[in-house]
């Protein structure tokens, strides 16, 4: 394939609610050929969150998600809003998921979710935090626990947690030297 194809022809976006757009694509592969469509989930970016705890702990997170209609263990995460730095982004989503405030923030990466279906991009952080917030209270179905690395990797292993993109978080974490192998 040369440079100048495939060519998307059209595009047209269609907003299904305030967090997703189905997003169709016109897209001709050659020139003369009958142009295929293609359709992605359009979503504002998303940032994934390994955070260690002045105590060497690792915030997670269970709630209920409707898409797969179970609870579900997570690391904190959340969706950029519109203009927002995605490390302020972590910033927030930290502190209004578990309470810790970030004393330092480590990108360590950036990927897209899915080529094949979305169109945004995930940001992964490691944070250090600071002590957590006397106050902090967790919002209505969002329970929050503390694992060493040891028991993160059984709850990962076990299936506990199981959103690739956060388990592909730890492993940016563990590649980095942020998290060890081993307890």
């Amino acid at each position: 394939m040369s440079d100048t194809w495939p060519k998307i022809k059209a595009r047209r976006t269609t907003k299904i609610s305030p967090w997703l757009d189905v997003i169709e694509r016109e897209v001709e592969f050659a020139e003369g050929e009958a142009p295929q469509l293609y359709h992605a989930v359009g979503q504002n970016d998303y940032v994934c969150i390994v955070a260690l705890t002045p105590g060497r702990h690792i915030p997670i997170v269970r709630q209920y998600r409707p898409a797969v209609e179970a609870f579900t263990w997570e690391l904190p995460a959340g969706l950029v809003e519109d203009g927002e730095d995605p490390a302020e982004c972590c910033r927030r989503e930290l502190l209004e998921e578990t309470g810790y405030p970030a004393r330092a923030i480590h990108p360590i990466g950036t990927a897209y979710p899915c080529t094949g279906r979305l169109s945004n991009r995930l940001h992964s952080f490691f944070v250090e935090t600071g002590e957590r917030s006397e106050n902090f209270r967790p919002e209505p179905g969002l329970t929050v626990r503390l694992v060493s690395a040891a028991e993160l990797a059984q709850i990962i292993t076990s299936g506990a947690l199981s959103s690739q993109l956060h388990i592909g978080a730890v492993l940016q974490a563990i590649l980095r030297s942020f998290l060890p192998l081993s307890p």
